[in-house]
């Protein structure tokens, strides 16, 4: 288990870890959450009686390189009529050949059936990402990138109803060496820019980050504001899908759509070698069959969650269907 770190990453100045996120006058600074009741008195309320499903979301782990993508064509079709999907989003950030993601693997994704692609710390992996995320805005990176970095960090997805659904992608910065602004404080600012409800149906926040306690602390602060709040980059899904008291789903990570039989999604004839030497040694994708790795989370009115549950397909991991 990674316990949270009392040393502040270096060059993260601009974002001071508080002694206690409840005192008076760090709560005070902080967006208002939305009015609801508390998860367990909005299901007493309701338990002789079906809410009604406003949106139907499905998020997809870490598309892990080919493997990745052929389970996506190969499952998802039929899993988006027998659930009745709505929307479907899928990180990307490893598509192209373990690391990033192109033009073509991009377009293999939404020939499957995917809605919007995040991305994390491979965005920029492969030539002509630029390009890419300059002209595909269903295609968006961290928003946490530094300013004047290509491409968008939100998007808004319309459905065919008319309801509205924003994606917002984040990074993590503990133990991620990359310069990232704070996804904490921006993501005050986004709550003000980005209002369930008002400006859309439904919200969902993919957190592209490595220690499980920043995911935590980020589902916490986005609780009442946001549909769902769902980790990537681990590769590795984790048991712990819930709502949170005031409505938002989490689950700390989706895992991946890739090979489980693998180190990550990476073979591990290539991989073993870098435990065993000082030596510096190439990754190769693995090639085995995937596994379909994510949530599905049903929306009630006012986009708050009702319901999340873990989707594991094909592969080698235990099904959840």
């Amino acid at each position: 288990m990674v316990k949270p770190s009392n040393r502040q990453p270096t060059h993260h100045h601009d974002c001071p870890i508080p002694p206690q996120l409840t005192t008076p006058s760090v709560a005070n600074k902080l967006p208002p959450r939305t009015t609801t009741l508390p998860r367990s008195k909005r299901l007493a309320k309701t338990a002789n009686t079906r809410y009604k499903v406003l949106m139907k979301i499905l998020f997809l782990g870490d598309v892990a390189a080919a493997p990745g993508r052929k389970a996506l064509s190969q499952f998802l079709p039929a899993l988006r009529q027998k659930h009745a999907l709505d929307v479907v989003i899928a990180n990307g950030e490893n598509a192209a050949n373990g690391r990033g993601i192109t033009l073509e693997t991009a377009n293999e994704i939404f020939a499957a059936g995917v809605d919007v692609i995040t991305l994390g710390d491979h965005t920029f992996d492969q030539k002509g990402t630029e390009e890419l995320l300059a002209n595909s805005p269903k295609i968006i990176r961290p928003a946490n990138y530094p300013s004047g970095t290509v491409g968008r960090g939100a998007t808004t997805h319309t459905l065919s109803n008319g309801k509205k659904i924003t994606v917002i992608n984040l990074q993590g910065r503990v133990f991620i060496n990359q310069q990232t602004d704070c996804p904490f404080q921006l993501s005050k600012r986004l709550m003000e820019e980005h209002i369930l409800g008002q400006t859309c149906d439904a919200l969902v926040i993919d957190i592209h980050a490595e220690a499980t306690s920043e995911k935590t602390c980020l589902a916490h602060l986005w609780d009442g504001k946001a549909t769902l709040v769902i980790g990537t980059h681990t590769h590795i899904p984790t048991a712990d899908a819930r709502i949170q008291p005031a409505g938002t789903a989490y689950q700390t990570d989706a895992g991946m759509c890739g090979d489980y039989q693998s180190s990550l999604g990476m073979s591990f004839a290539s991989v073993l070698p870098n435990f065993f030497t000082r030596g510096r040694h190439a990754f190769q994708p693995a090639t085995g069959e995937a596994t379909l790795s994510g949530v599905i989370v049903e929306a009630g009115q006012g986009g708050l969650a009702e319901k999340i549950q873990p989707l594991r397909h094909g592969g080698v991991l235990q099904p959840t269907e």
